[in-house]
């Protein structure tokens, strides 16, 4: 092994264990516990759901279950070795896709390493025990196969594309995210045949691969209807990117706030991002060009595409960076004969680091989840059964379709790509009396039971309201059921 790639493989194993402790989060987003909920009835009933089961505003309606696999992951790590194993497993899910992005920055290592660290931070707030990591990781590995399998003659490896196709349909049956796979396909074949156009490229050596990524694109288009909800996936991504409920009360699907300190990393990135396409030591082709374009323009629209914006500027400002091997630390700062014990040392605490990163997030999930969701108030109304038709808090719809399902049902929850603008913005408008509806709204709807947080408006005014009593209240969560 030469000595670049035993220090390549020495940061590799260092980014590994360090970005294991780095991206472990503990399993709390409020739309894991539906999700764990649908994997729950796709075991137990042996089929994915075609419509909701879990709503009475949306019942009966068609609802694309499109991350069923994933779910089906989540359930059965969770029963059978609990919350910790979903810890852990979301830790190496997202670490994979960071260390495939380290293995494509072409710089010394110590560069690409703290690159790659950077790029970590400016995506932190998408960590999760989620589906879409799915999508970060999987993006990560089809760059990897398109960049080695669709080089300049002589140097690609075309049979790595044949790894494309199964890897596409692993996709497209764990997240809606599929689609960025075909945008890259066709961005970079797009690339190919401007720079073909503009002579960048000579002909005889583009249309090759413009061909191979062609076929490639065209296979996996035809793979989509292989899910359990068939042609429907053909529409589905692009009904969730104009769904206006979306972009108008996820926080994710929102552009980045550059005043928080969390977008500083992004920032960064977009800033060093801008530095080296200006002094890149060559052009960059329309191949890399066209799809870091979308993917800058994407990030900045919706905080969620953060991820997969990094996994197109990292590699960028690597390439502008200097390309002799310039050490940041001073030549030789340890004794030869000492360096695989150090490295050792240093790796056995890194990895002792991620476990008990890992052993403190699972002994401290049933605080932090009792601290986010209504636990209490959930386990009095599965002993105290009243009226199914229930409004929850927004950010507690999740749980309680994990809790409850189907002793109740919500007015909505974290889907909110099945839900209408109408719907959500009246689950909105009620639990802040932003409108003097509010009243029609739980009765044109027939809301029986209400489970909110005490200080929200909707539960002062039903305390005043002779139509509603209290039936249960902590410093967490007031219950309210209708009177009569």
């Amino acid at each position: 092994m030469t000595i670049l790639a035993s220090k390549r493989s020495l940061f590799a194993a260092v980014l590994l264990f360090g970005l294991l402790a780095m991206t472990a989060r503990s399993a709390t987003d409020p739309d894991l516990w539906w999700h764990l909920r649908t994997g729950q009835w796709i075991v137990e009933t042996g089929h994915v759901p075609h419509s909701d089961p879990f709503s009475f505003t949306r019942a009966g309606r068609t609802w694309v279950a499109q991350e069923w696999l994933s779910e089906i992951i989540f359930y059965q790590l969770w029963t059978h070795a609990g919350p910790a194993a979903l810890i852990v497993f979301a830790s190496l899910v997202t670490t994979l896709g960071f260390l495939i992005l380290y293995a494509r920055c072409p710089v010394q290592p110590h560069y690409a390493a703290a690159l790659t660290v950077l790029g970590a931070f400016a995506s932190a707030s998408c960590w999760g025990a989620r589906p879409q990591m799915f999508t970060f990781t999987l993006a990560s590995l089809l760059l990897w196969l398109i960049e080695r399998g669709l080089m300049e003659p002589g140097k690609a490896r075309p049979r790595l594309l044949l790894w494309i196709p199964p890897l596409f349909l692993l996709w497209l049956n764990l997240h809606a995210g599929f689609a960025l796979g075909l945008a890259i396909l066709i961005l970079y074949a797009t690339g190919l045949v401007c720079e073909a156009i503009a002579g960048t490229t000579p002909w005889s050596q583009a249309r090759p691969l413009i061909l191979r990524a062609l076929a490639i694109t065209a296979v996996c288009f035809a793979l989509v209807p292989l899910n359990p909800s068939g042609a429907q996936l053909y529409r589905y991504p692009f009904d969730t990117l104009r769904s206006s409920g979306m972009r108008s009360f996820i926080v994710e699907w929102l552009s980045p706030n550059f005043h928080r300190l969390l977008y500083f990393p992004f920032l960064l990135d977009l800033l060093l991002l801008l530095v080296a396409l200006n002094y890149s030591r060559s052009s960059l082709k329309a191949r890399t060009l066209l799809p870091l374009l979308f993917a800058t323009l994407a990030a900045l629209d919706a905080v969620r595409h953060i991820p997969i914006f990094i996994l197109f500027a990292i590699p960028v400002i690597a390439a502008a960076l200097p390309a002799s091997s310039i050490s940041l630390l001073p030549p030789r700062p340890i004794p030869a004969r000492r360096r695989p014990a150090f490295h050792t040392t240093a790796l056995v605490l890194l990895a002792a680091f991620a476990i008990v990163r890992w052993t403190s997030l699972a002994r401290s999930q049933p605080a932090t989840q009792a601290s986010l969701f209504p636990q209490k108030a959930v386990a009095f109304l599965k002993v105290n059964p009243l009226p199914d038709r229930l409004f929850a808090y927004y950010d507690w719809g999740g749980y309680v379709i994990w809790q409850l399902a189907p002793q109740y049902r919500v007015f909505s929850d974290g889907r909110a790509d099945l839900y209408s603008r109408g719907i959500l913005h009246k689950s909105m408008d009620t639990l802040g009396l932003l409108h003097d509806s509010w009243r029609s709204v739980l009765d044109n709807w027939n809301v029986q039971t209400i489970l909110v947080p005490p200080n929200t408006a909707l539960a002062q005014a039903l305390l005043l309201d002779p139509g509603w009593r209290p039936c249960y209240r902590d410093h967490q969560a007031i219950v309210f059921t209708r009177k009569g």
